[in-house]
């Protein structure tokens, strides 16, 4: 271990949520912290002082501060909790088998202010210890305690890592085993969602609310937010902050908040933005909770001093930039927005950036019935993000699906596991904004080529199963389906009409949708000719024929709805002069019966002027109806889709044998000590690299020299006497397009000649040659991974080879990969027939293809340093996956936990 003082003060201060959704700052301890830590001791009473060390004396507070601030050394990391400026708690470890468990042991001790017990500090600081620990390769924390302490007992135990014990006497010895598995994530999971649902009362369930910048006459944001409040009907104390009147629109007005008779929980700021540091000052001060900033245009420093007051007095900030909050609880009915018109109280929470996409949802949704639990325009998110929402719509009981439109991602990785457990209870819906990217940068790599911002940002949504949308009213259309039918069991569709034409176009619609068209069983058929008029044609899509009547048209949606092999029942409807002249409504012969059935059911009206309604049905529930089939066919592909992640259990990151971590670390933090600016590894560097992962390479040989090139390919012929020669420099990418390769060597002369060619070639740039045996023939493949700086590293592959690129037939998903993701990117690419076997080939060692994929994945996940992996081709044959030309970047970063507790 390497860790210093100073290299704890290259870390910045974080912010996060104790227990209660109070904000604490967690930051490393410096020198000037002597005097507050001995103050944290000074002040703790006798029996406290005693369980933090064994003897209740002052003066081993003195010297635990003297401790903790003393001159860097190694294997010391001490981390402080501050808050407004008072020191609230300390932990520390102390490594380098100082207790003789071993050096990669470490021992941590954990001292809390009196009076601030049991709001989660102690865990706060272990958490941010243990991803501290954790990057400098300590593998478990010990700690000693007297028995009777059963406060740090329980900390220990409540963490999610395993912990052994041994009693020897008074005193106890715990050992922390720190290894990261998916049950310490849950249990940090737990514990934030928590702490961020406390934190988000005073936002979202304020007792009082002020708003400051309302004005006295009309046209001001702040009055039309006071008015919105006042006419809504908010049911808890109203406020206005205006020094030039006594009262707005009828609310109380004060001159400031200090001035305000109570203190608020919530102040909406719609000030300029000027005043607006100075206004979050103000309410900081006086013990405000929450704001909400409606002001844009902040500048840099003004964003900085906003940022800055909100963190000082653990303040939550919604904004700024926004459109306003929203809770439509009967008890609550809190409108604290400019929009138009009220939303409708509902079952959908809403979170958007874009406060005119805000707008939108927000009137699609009260038009169509679903209505609104809750609502947040993030505007520019300086804190409260969709992750936050998420949380709050897990916990609120009334919201049953979530809508979210984000342009930016804060934490994705954190954003994914709380959606993946988000939406095993509701559906999770979003618009997939910004999918081009014209101004990419030019790739450096195939597999940076291949890499688009709307490649992984699908992955993440694939992986959390979020269902994502291309535009607002396809968000809309979709949310009508999932909100008022079942989820469909597959993706088999029958279609009934009362127009050929309109049954054409649905299944058009359906098959373009990725839905299928079952035949239906001579059974099925008969039973449906028995109630259809004559003339029906009982294929797939059912034509009903014009002469369809009400009750003929409900009886066969009852009897498709039994068929066993329908999953879901599509109804295309024109309007006829038959059933006008008849009476016949053949909407109606829907919506008599339930709403919900088994199944899920659909109608397509042609004539609809909107693109979706929810039509009421008998039993008080809805069916949708679209104008366009292709509506339709998306809604029901999205609840397919939703239905069959459901469906699955979730996926497991698999345990790998013959991986070396810590030699892939020494490989790494040695080639950047050379190259501090990072760059490519040469052919040797990468090949160890590899190996620390038991990836699969082809045999090779390293020569600079033609007489070097001769031996290596004597020694290599041995596999089956022909050889391929590549040349090698720093930064060489696409060795074909640069024709810096010789394929199928026979014999020295042509081995010479070759290493001539290239040496003549290439004399200023090459440094040498890579030499290998001629592959067999088999399917080239491509795998590799890019480190995107927000979502972190993604996992490419498909086809390879020279056409990788140009063919760009690659899937992509989110390392760390699952078993369930390994093999959606092995059966997503259109390649995929050729790996099981199609067309008469035998399929490829699927097992062995799998083992390189995670291996790859495991490598992105254990070294941040990991810019680019470039495997172009992998070989796949029926006996094995081999790599046979791989390429690797290394970039100085940091390690980055995105799973530690901390605010934006």
């Amino acid at each position: 271990m390497t860790t210093t003082n100073a290299d704890q003060l290259d870390r910045p201060p974080v912010h996060a949520l104790l227990a209660d959704g109070t904000t604490v700052c967690i930051r490393p301890v410096v020198p000037g912290d002597h005097d507050q830590l001995e103050g944290l001791y000074a002040e703790m009473c006798p029996e406290n002082l005693r369980f933090r060390f064994f003897a209740a004396s002052r003066r081993s507070g003195a010297m635990a501060a003297d401790r903790a601030c003393a001159p860097s050394r190694t294997g010391h990391r001490a981390l402080l909790a501050e808050m407004q400026g008072r020191a609230i708690g300390l932990a520390e470890y102390e490594g380098g088998d100082v207790a003789g468990d071993g050096a990669d042991s470490a021992e941590i001790s954990v001292a809390v202010a009196d009076g601030l017990h049991h709001r989660g500090v102690g865990t706060l600081l272990v958490e941010h210890l243990v991803s501290a620990a954790r990057a400098e390769g300590i593998t478990a924390f010990t700690a000693d305690a007297l028995s009777e302490n059963h406060e740090i007992l329980r900390l220990f135990a409540d963490l999610g890592l395993r912990v052994t014990r041994r009693f020897d006497g008074p005193e106890v010895r715990c050992t922390v085993a720190l290894d990261e598995d998916d049950a310490y994530l849950s249990a940090v999971e737990v514990r934030g969602l928590r702490a961020g649902v406390a934190s988000l009362q005073a936002l979202l369930r304020p007792d009082v609310v002020a708003v400051v910048g309302a004005g006295r006459k009309p046209g001001s944001v702040g009055r039309a937010i006071l008015h919105h409040l006042h006419s809504g009907g908010f049911t808890r104390r109203l406020f206005a902050v205006n020094p030039s009147a006594t009262s707005i629109l009828g609310v109380p007005c004060h001159p400031s908040v200090t001035a305000l008779p109570r203190t608020p929980d919530l102040v909406v700021v719609a000030v300029p933005a000027a005043a607006v540091p100075v206004t979050a000052e103000e309410c900081g001060e006086a013990g405000v909770r929450a704001v909400l900033v409606v002001t844009a245009g902040l500048d840099a420093d003004q964003a900085q001093a906003l940022r800055s007051a909100c963190r000082t007095h653990g303040m939550r900030l919604v904004g700024p930039n926004c459109l306003g909050i929203v809770n439509t609880e009967p008890e609550l009915k809190l409108d604290a927005t400019f929009a138009a018109g009220h939303p409708r109280p509902g079952t959908a929470g809403v979170a958007v950036q874009s406060g005119g996409i805000g707008i939108a949802l927000l009137d699609g949704l009260s038009r169509l019935g679903i209505g609104v639990s809750s609502f947040a325009s993030l505007g520019d998110k300086y804190d409260v993000s969709g992750n936050d929402m998420l949380q709050w719509w897990e916990s609120d009981g009334r919201t049953g699906l979530a809508l979210l439109h984000l342009e930016s991602f804060g934490n994705p990785r954190a954003f994914s596991r709380t959606a993946r457990r988000a939406t095993r209870r509701m559906p999770v819906l979003t618009v997939d904004a910004g999918r081009t990217d014209a101004g990419r940068r030019a790739a450096a790599s195939h597999t940076a080529a291949a890499a688009t911002r709307t490649m992984t940002r699908q992955a993440l949504f694939t992986q959390a199963g979020i269902t994502a949308t291309r535009s607002v009213g396809e968000l809309l259309e979709t949310a009508a389906l999932l909100d008022s039918q079942p989820l469909p069991e597959g993706s088999r569709v029958a279609i009934v009409t009362n127009a050929g034409g309109a049954g054409v176009l649905t299944a058009d619609a359906c098959a373009e949708a990725g839905l299928t068209l079952p035949t239906f069983t001579p059974a099925t058929t008969d039973d449906l000719l028995a109630v259809l008029p004559e003339g029906a044609a009982v294929g797939n899509p059912i034509d009903a024929t014009a002469a369809v009547t009400e009750e003929q048209l409900g009886t066969c949606v009852d009897r498709l709805m039994r068929c066993a092999g329908i999953d879901a029942v599509l109804v295309a409807l024109v309007p006829t002069a038959v059933a006008e002249a008849t009476g016949d409504d053949l909407v109606r012969a829907l919506t008599r019966a339930p709403g919900r059935r088994a199944r899920p059911v659909a109608v397509v009206r042609l004539e609809q002027d909107r693109s979706v309604e929810l039509l009421p049905a008998a039993d008080g529930g809805t069916i949708p109806a679209y104008a366009e089939p292709h509506a339709a066919a998306r809604a029901l592909a999205h609840a397919a889709h939703r239905a069959a992640w459901l469906a699955r259990p979730a996926g497991t990151v698999p345990d790998l044998t013959d991986v070396d971590t810590r030699r892939a670390h020494e490989i790494t933090e040695e080639f950047l000590r050379t190259h501090p600016d990072g760059g490519w590894l040469d052919p040797r560097t990468c090949a160890d690299l590899l190996s620390c992962y038991a990836v699969p390479q082809i045999p090779w040989a390293w020569a600079e020299t033609e007489d070097q090139a001769v031996l290596a390919a004597d020694r290599l012929r041995g596999f089956d006497g022909r050889v391929v020669m590549k040349a090698h420099w720093p930064g060489l990418v696409h060795k074909s397009q640069q024709h810096a390769i010789h394929l199928d060597l026979r014999g020295d002369a042509q081995v010479r000649a070759a290493f001539r060619d290239l040496d003549t070639r290439f004399a200023d740039l090459m440094t040498g040659v890579v030499l290998q045996p001629l592959a067999d023939r088999g399917t080239e493949l491509f795998a590799g991974v890019v480190q995107d700086e927000v979502f972190g590293p993604l996992i490419l592959f498909g086809l390879g080879g020279t056409a990788t690129e140009v063919l760009a037939d690659h899937a992509a998903r989110l390392a760390p990969l699952t078993d369930h993701d390994v093999h959606d990117l092995i059966t997503s690419p259109r390649c995929a027939p050729l790996l099981s076997g199609a067309h008469g080939s035998a399929p490829v060692d699927l097992e062995d293809l799998e083992q390189l994929l995670l291996r790859l994945s495991r490598l992105a996940a254990d070294l941040p340093q990991l810019a680019e992996a470039d495997f172009n081709p992998v070989l796949a044959t029926p006996g094995q996956i081999t790599v046979l030309d791989a390429r690797i970047r290394l970039l100085p970063r940091r390690p980055h936990d995105p799973h530690l507790r901390r605010l934006r």
